[in-house]
């Protein structure tokens, strides 16, 4: 197994890629940097079905692993509503649309009118 060490940001990317490829829907990455210890980036995207958000994060998690040789910290992902992976710089939040409403995690990390956070 290769291990590569990315930077916050290559690890950004290749998480948004892998999500984009699962066919996510509406990701967010929003900038941490200087606002708390827990990672440099969040990731934040929808899936249409439980079934769908359980494979996205499956998926990711094998290619982090097969590919760059991390291992990251999974919750959720046996009821597929919310699944929380932890990459280490990188804090991945996958939603049920429903779910991702009610949380608003984006509410609470994004000031109104923050410019550092970007659709992909």
């Amino acid at each position: 197994m290769p291990h590569v060490d990315l930077t916050s940001e290559e690890l950004r990317d290749e998480i948004v890629k892998s999500l984009d490829d699962s066919k996510a829907e509406d990701i967010l990455q929003i900038d941490l940097r200087g606002k708390t210890a827990i990672g440099d980036y969040m990731v934040i995207c929808s899936g249409r079905s439980s079934r769908q958000v359980t494979a996205m994060a499956e998926k990711l998690v094998e290619t982090l692993k097969q590919e760059h040789g991390r291992l990251c910290t999974v919750e959720g992902k046996e009821t597929g509503d919310w699944v929380l992976i932890d990459t280490g710089d990188v804090i991945v939040h996958v939603f049920r649309p429903e779910v991702r409403d009610f949380y608003q995690l984006e509410k609470m990390w994004l000031p109104a009118g923050d410019a550092v956070a970007r659709q992909a």
